[in-house]
This record gives C-alpha cells, structure tokens and sequence, in this order.
C-alpha cells in the first residue's frame, strides 16, 4: 500500500519533517498550519532536507512532490490517503483537530498521530465516525532521515488499519515497529526519559558537564547503540557464552545503588541555568541550522557507511538506507510527465523570445 496524497497537520519540526520526506518522495502533500511563519519554517526544513538528500543521492533527486497551503483542516485533507498530524502534546488542542480531520476526511484515509506520549486510545474518543483508523506514528528528528517510527494502536484502532499504516510508513522508507501494547511515551521516549532523569543528576550533582556527558555517549557507547542496539551489543560483551553469561555478571548490579533514576531532581530555575549556560558554552559557536546541518552529514554518511557492511549487503539502519537510497534512484530515473517536460522545454524558448524583443526595442 502506497501514498497517493497526503495531508499533513501542522508544519513545525516534526511536521515539517514530515512534509519533507513525503514531497522528496515524489508526494504531494496538502499542509495546514495557521502560523503566519508556517511557510517560512517549512522552507527552513526543506532546505536542509533537500541538501542531505542530494549527499544521498548526488546523481539526482527524484521528481519533488507538490505543496499546497490548505486554508482550512477541511481542505487540506479533503482527498488524500494519508494524514500526518503533528499538532502541539496537549490533548484538548488534538481533540479538536482530530474531531475535524474525522469530520472532513475520506472513510479510507490512514491518520497518524506524531504524539510522543499520548496514548491512541486517550484521543480517538474525539472522532466520532471513523476513530477505526487512528494510529499513533511517532517518528524521531529529524523526520526525513531517521527511519524509525513506533505505530501504536488504541482501543477502537483495527488491527487492518495498522497494517495498512505499517505498509504507507515503508513505502517512504521508514522502519515502521508496532508497539505491543498501549502505554504513555511508547518505547523510545520511555528509554530516553530513564537516560535524562540520570543525565539531569549528573549535572545537577557536579559529576560532569554537558559536553563531558555527551563525550561520553558519542564516543563510546553510542557509537555501538547505532548500530547494534542494546540488547545485542551486551549479547557480544557476554563473549562465547552470550546473553547469559552478560546477565550473570551484569545482574546483581541492578541492586547496587548506583542510580537516582526513581527520583527527579527538582526542575528549577537553578537546574535550567546550569544546564543552558553549560549548553551555550559547548555549542553556541555553531547556529541551529549549522548544528543541522552537521547532524544530518553526519547521519547520512553513519548509514552510508552501515550500508556497505555485512559483504555488501548492509547491517541495521544500513540495509534499509541502501535500499531506501536505491528506491529512490528508481524514482528520480522515471521520466518526468508529458505537461512538465513541455513546460521545460518552453522555458529556454520563452528567455529566447524576451531577449529578441529588448534587443529589438534597443535596435
């Protein structure tokens, strides 16, 4: 099942992701955000996008999708398929969107949620005709690189439905993994939120800066997370003997006291100073856009890399990067419609013309 058009809700980073991996997909996507700088913003993202798509693919992109400002919700998803809505985490403000997006949409159009913890079930109470086809897809920043997005289905969600939505999520590249059960902040955000709370102690007791802890993770451990994962990473620190052996010796440091993970430091004005001047300090020679940029060099040439591994074959994010890269290629090889390469055609001949007739005016 593929994506024939798509809406998107709201247009800010996530959003905007969003709109960015569906259009260089070849998509056309119908956006609704009634931020006055919705357009700017988007264009930032898009920028960005474009610029690591072509480090992808530097024989050429494929043909873009096109993107319509919708004035309403009911505009913008009145034909489409698939609806990525990516409104801000309060449940009042999803109600009411997904009340109008239910409302206008067609029967058969998948809608996805980019929520990062609010259970499908706590917000298809608001669509009162088809709440049947409602998933949770909550994907990772930025959107139109890293491929993994959880689907999560509520109460009322058929298990049809997940199934299309797993297939649409594929389609444009990404690695769609069904949460088995509903739960607040799904799997990703629940492991990042236990790696903060520990973070936020680390700062806040003086053991190390921000940068350090970032050193840290950069330069070790996350650099195997990458690839690998958790869980298979400690199967191979278990050595020739395995997951046991890691469990074995690894075990009774559970019970150790070494973490303050069950408690909260006191999220104060103090905390956030600290945190914020140490941020500044490690970072504020680079802009956010600069910072994006690198981010995203940085990903693509990660799973470049992870893509020859494996005698060729890639291994983790890898594989599907090459396969994802190679779509694409597939994609940006179709030949452009009758209308559009006309137009193209026309263009040098429509300069020619106007130079003829200044160079006449001047004669």
């Amino acid at each position: 099942m593929t994506i024939s058009k798509a809406a998107a809700i709201g247009g800010g980073v996530i959003g905007a992701g969003w709109v960015a991996r569906l259009l260089l997909n070849g998509i056309d996507v119908a956006i609704f955000d009634p931020d006055p700088e919705a357009s700017r913003k988007v264009g930032e993202v898009m920028k960005g996008a474009r610029r690591a798509y072509k480090q992808m693919l530097p024989d050429g992109l494929p043909r873009e999708g096109k993107l319509t400002y919708a004035k309403t919700i009911a505009e913008a998803v009145a034909d489409v398929d698939f609806i990525q809505e990516s409104v801000p985490e309060r449940l009042d403000l999803k109600h009411k969107v997904l009340a109008e997006i239910d409302l206008h949409a067609p029967a058969n159009a998948i809608v996805g949620s980019s929520t990062s913890g609010i259970k499908p079930s706590d917000m298809q109470v608001a669509m009162k005709k088809h709440p049947e086809r409602l998933v949770v897809a909550h994907p990772f920043n930025p959107v139109y690189l890293l491929p993994i997005v959880e689907i999560v289905g509520g109460a009322q969600t058929y298990p049809e439905a997940i199934e299309v939505a797993k297939e649409m999520y594929a389609s444009i590249g990404m690695k769609p993994v069904v949460i088995r059960k509903e739960i607040e902040a799904f799997v990703g955000d629940r492991l990042l939120e236990a790696a903060w709370r520990e973070a936020l102690w680390l700062i806040k007791d003086g053991i190390c800066s921000v940068e350090e802890l970032d050193d840290i993770m950069r330069y070790g451990f996350g650099l195997r997370w990458a690839q690998m994962g958790m869980f298979q990473v400690y199967r191979v620190a278990g050595g020739e003997a395995g997951m046991r052996h890691f469990m074995a010796q690894f075990g009774p440091c559970l019970k150790w006291p070494w973490t303050k993970l069950m408690d909260v430091p006191e999220f104060n004005d103090e905390l956030v100073d600290l945190i914020a001047a140490q941020s500044d300090e490690q970072s504020d020679k680079w802009s956010i856009r600069e910072l994006e940029k690198i981010r995203d060099e940085n990903l693509v040439g990660i799973m470049d890399v992870l893509s020859k591994t494996n005698k060729g074959k890639g291994w983790g994010a890898g594989a599907l990067h090459k396969d994802y890269v190679k779509r694409l290629s597939t994609l940006a090889k179709k030949p452009v419609s009758v209308a559009a390469a006309r137009a193209k055609a026309n263009k040098p001949v429509k300069k020619a013309a106007k130079s003829a007739k200044k160079a006449a005016k001047k004669g």
